[in-house]
């Protein structure tokens, strides 16, 4: 699975994009939001292609989100063990994206992997492509 978001403007118009592969078989998703920052779109596409899996499932996934990265290897397990707060008292930004994807992630067994954005890896391009179209549906930016 590879994940993108894409943000005009932050906060802007913003899309998601997911590219699911399994086999020979291939799905894509994508959707957006009319005002939104790009970090949200990140953990949306994640979130989202988690969701499409019907059963518990092994998956390489793919992130070109540093934010993303951190937050799954660094930083989450001190947000639940402080009730979502951070370091320093303070709210977690995008909290119930956050609590989701945290949800997510329990029904899965999820293998990260940071992947350079615009950087040839098909996989990441033709999600960025599917973020970028998200956009699109939202508006014609």
């Amino acid at each position: 699975m590879w994940t993108d978001g894409a943000c005009k403007g932050n906060p802007g118009v913003g899309g998601w994009g997911v590219l699911m592969r399994y086999g020979d078989h291939e799905k894509e998703l994508y959707g957006g939001e009319a005002l939104t920052t790009n970090n949200r779109m990140e953990l949306t596409a994640v979130i989202e292609g988690l969701r499409a899996l019907n059963r518990p499932c092994r998956v390489a996934l793919h992130v070109d989100s540093a934010y993303v990265m951190n937050g799954i290897q660094k930083w989450m397990h001190g947000w639940k063990r402080n009730g979502w707060q951070t370091a320093d008292k303070k709210p977690v930004k995008n909290e119930e994206l956050w609590r989701a994807l945290d949800a997510e992630i329990a029904r899965h067994e999820v293998t990260w992997t940071w992947v350079k954005g615009h950087s040839g890896d098909p996989g990441n391009e033709k999600a960025d492509q599917l973020a970028n179209k998200g956009v699109l549906g939202v508006s014609n930016v």
